[in-house]
């Protein structure tokens, strides 16, 4: 077991937004949950998976929804609901404890992200329980079904909701992953897009062979790479290029940009003009919560479930989703795809046909590999 400290937690943060892809949540949310437990006297313990007992109970937190602003007339329709004054993930995880009479051994997060990764260490952390090195993505993914988990056919339920209103909801005898996207999506929606959510409440002898080991290690060792990088003023973007066994892809300036939200998730396009030895070429990211697409000159050039990374290279950080704009100075990183997600089933799942393209998946990385 490894106690993680703030700069640790910080490292591991800036890792997995990196491994975000855009998506997974925002990073300042993310610092804000870990340093309200650290304040409140409370330490994040890191387990490797091969030392969890077998017949320890581990559930999947994470908040669901869009990662963009609801529009105003939307908003307004919240207006006259209550809030009530406690994280929606520790009442969620509170009452799934009390359904199953028994309590949790820890949580591993369902993605990587700058929030929802945190927001699993921030279940664990607030109720004494412990972090496994572990998720079933590698990376951030738009939908429940995006899982190993789902590639396993582990079930869902039950599974347990609450949102800022204080509403809570316990679903059981979900079909699969599958139906449990359409179900959560949809209540979020009417959650004002964001809904605290927890699954796949199993012991670890049933989560051990479908979950993806070392994961927040990597997380961490990718972050402390990118934030040394940065102290000693060398290039953070062929840093982590180099140490997450990829390429810097594209250099440019943002020259044109959209972003909506639509049926709980955040929708864009993000365009590029080339700089150096690349200004007379462009490049496109279509976004879905995450970078799903990366065209170069018109051509498809990645897709998941590669990585597709956006930085900013005036500050070296993680672009997080909509957060992007005209005249940004960005860099394009992509990063190998988690090993599970390149199976047949794996790619059915989330792979070019999930992001609208056509033919087999062939990563730009297949040169180095």
């Amino acid at each position: 077991m490894t106690r993680l400290n703030r700069q640790d937690l910080m490292d591991l943060l800036a890792g997995a937004a990196i491994f975000g892809t855009g998506g997974g949540g925002d990073l300042s949310e993310g610092i804000d949950l870990i340093d309200d437990a650290l304040a409140q006297g409370k330490t994040f313990d890191l387990v490797a998976l091969e030392d969890v007992p077998d017949d320890a109970l581990i559930c999947t937190p994470y908040m669901l929804g869009a990662i963009s602003d609801l529009p105003a007339d939307e908003e307004a329709g919240y207006a006259r609901l209550p809030r009530i004054d406690v994280p929606p993930i520790l009442l969620a995880y509170e009452r799934f404890q009390q359904h199953l009479g028994r309590p949790f051994f820890g949580t591993v997060p369902c993605e990587m992200g700058g929030s929802n990764t945190a927001v699993a260490f921030y279940a664990a952390a607030m109720a004494g329980h412990k972090i496994i090195d572990a998720d079933p993505a590698g990376r951030a993914v738009p939908e429940i079904t995006h899982s190993t988990y789902f590639i396993a056919g582990l079930p869902a339920a039950p599974i347990v909701l609450a949102n800022e209103f204080g509403e809570v909801m316990v679903l059981e005898n979900i079909m699969d992953d599958m139906r449990a996207e359409a179900v959560v999506r949809a209540l979020s929606v009417v959650s004002r897009n964001d809904i605290a959510a927890i699954d796949h409440a199993m012991p670890a002898s049933q989560l051990r062979k479908a979950l993806i080991p070392g994961t927040l290690s990597k997380a961490l060792a990718m972050g402390r790479a990118h934030r040394l990088a940065l102290e000693e003023g060398r290039d953070a973007v062929s840093v982590v290029a180099q140490v997450g066994g990829g390429e810097v892809a594209f250099r440019g300036e943002i020259v044109d940009c959209d972003w909506r939200t639509e049926g709980g998730f955040t929708l864009g396009s993000i365009d590029i003009s080339g700089r150096g030895q690349q200004d007379a070429s462009r490049y496109r990211i279509s976004v879905k919560n995450e970078n799903l697409v990366g065209w170069l000159d018109g051509a498809v050039h990645a897709t998941v479930p590669d990585l597709i990374c956006l930085f900013d290279t005036e500050m070296g950080q993680a672009v997080q989703n909509p957060h992007y704009h005209v005249g940004q100075q960005v860099a394009v990183v992509i990063l190998p795809a988690p090993q599970a997600f390149l199976s047949p089933r794996g790619l059915a799942v989330f792979g070019p046909g999930y992001a609208g393209i056509d033919g087999h998946f062939r990563s730009p990385l297949s040169k180095r590999r």
